[in-house]
């Protein structure tokens, strides 16, 4: 599955953005650009311009260069590994990557009419983020479909439990993974940015225990769609009345959503394509369905730990190992998780991550070596098993 852009890819997208700043500084000089705008606020704003790309140019050059590498030395390990042939540290980027310190773009000056002396300049609005009441919306208007919600937080990690389990992950890859992913404290309706506030900001549509995007909501169904049919329909076998006609009703829903989601080629760009449409984010809300919600939370540790057995790596996976095939895709993950200590101590996160993810997280930046990572994940799991929301979990798993 590709994940999105390549990095050289990422590296052109970087040159033509800095050719387009450069046109925006020949293009202010037009009349329509400095009608009513003082010399001296144009003059003040190429100033600013140029002190823009003194610092930016450089280093736009230099991630092109950097980002490049990573891409060949990743192909280089891909194809060594698929040949069984040993990889070494020279297989890697051992440098970290430049980061940009300059000044940040200076706004283009606006008429006098349309800035008014004293007013602020109008700042574009974030791009909107959907929410669980837009899934849940969608979910309604596209597919007829409200999921079955619990009628407790324990009553969902009981399901959970008991799906996880029955999968073969472990008790402490199934809580430290929650731990990780929702702090310790998360319920299974939590979005990130929301873990605390369910009025606060959403920082990405990421649902549930194991924080799964709408993205992977779309792919699980596509690939794995028929599996979780057939565990509805065993427990319709086992059910009567009301309770087995919900049930039926459920898969009715789930093979219209499945049949949504193998309309684009098995991939995570098309599934992803996918998934931010109306349709795609009505296929989310599965993630809040006690029956349903499980299985899919499930299935996307399952697929790693499955993953890495096929790729011959057979020894149990640590949750904190298990974590960085969630965090950076399977195939980035094993890499890592193949690793032996001391290779870990050297090797840059940078070679697992694309430049535009890399750039947006701190943690990997902070701990930018891959054992400086796996330590603070597993720092972030001693501290979140604490909490009572995993203890719950925790003592679900007991119970089975």
């Amino acid at each position: 599955m590709t994940q999105g852009t390549t990095r050289r890819e990422c590296g052109a997208i970087a040159l033509a953005l800095m050719v387009a700043l450069r046109s925006v500084a020949f293009a202010d000089d037009s009349p329509d650009a400095k009608a009513g705008v003082s010399a001296a606020v144009m003059a003040e704003y190429r100033r600013l311009l140029e002190a823009y790309h003194q610092a930016y140019d450089p280093y736009v050059a230099a991630a092109s260069a950097y980002w490049s590498l990573i891409a060949d030395k990743r192909r280089l390990r891909l194809a060594k590994r698929a040949a069984h042939e040993p990889v070494g540290l020279d297989d890697y980027v051992l440098t970290q990557p430049p980061l940009y310190t300059g000044p940040p773009p200076p706004r283009l000056p606006a008429p006098a009419e349309e800035n008014k002396e004293g007013e602020a300049p109008e700042i574009p609005p974030r791009k909107y983020i959907p929410v669980v009441a837009d899934f849940l919306k969608s979910a309604q208007e596209h597919f007829g479909f409200a999921p079955q919600r619990p009628k407790s937080e324990i009553d969902f990690k009981r399901a959970y439990a008991k799906t996880a389990l029955a999968a073969g992950l472990t008790k402490e890859q199934i809580v430290r993974v929650y731990a990780f992913e929702t702090g310790g404290n998360g319920t299974y309706d939590a979005q990130a940015g929301r873990e605390y506030s369910p009025t606060a900001r959403a920082v990405s549509p990421a649902l549930g225990y194991n924080q799964l995007l709408n993205t992977n909501s779309v792919e699980l169904l596509a690939e794995r769609g028929d599996e979780f049919v057939t565990a509805l329909k065993t427990r319709v076998a086992g059910s009567t009345g009301e309770p087995r006609q919900a049930l039926e009703s459920k898969i009715e829903v789930l093979r219209q959503m499945i049949k949504f989601c193998r309309t684009v080629p098995d991939d995570w760009t098309q599934h992803d394509v996918l998934a931010n449409t109306p349709k795609g984010l009505g296929v989310h809300a599965m993630v809040l369905d006690i029956d349903i919600g499980p299985l899919l939370q499930t299935q996307k540790l399952l697929d790693s730990v499955v993953f890495a057995r096929r790729k011959g790596y057979h020894a149990p996976l640590s949750a904190a190992e298990l974590e960085m095939m969630n965090l950076t895709g399977d195939g980035n993950g094993l890499d890592m998780v193949m690793m032996p200590a001391a290779t870990r101590e050297r090797v840059p996160t940078a070679n697992f991550f694309l430049q535009p993810g890399y750039e947006r997280n701190p943690v990997a930046i902070r701990n930018n070596v891959v054992a400086r990572l796996i330590a603070a994940t597993n720092a972030s799991m001693d501290r979140g098993v604490n909490l009572q929301g995993a203890k719950d979990l925790a003592a679900a798993l007991s119970a089975r």
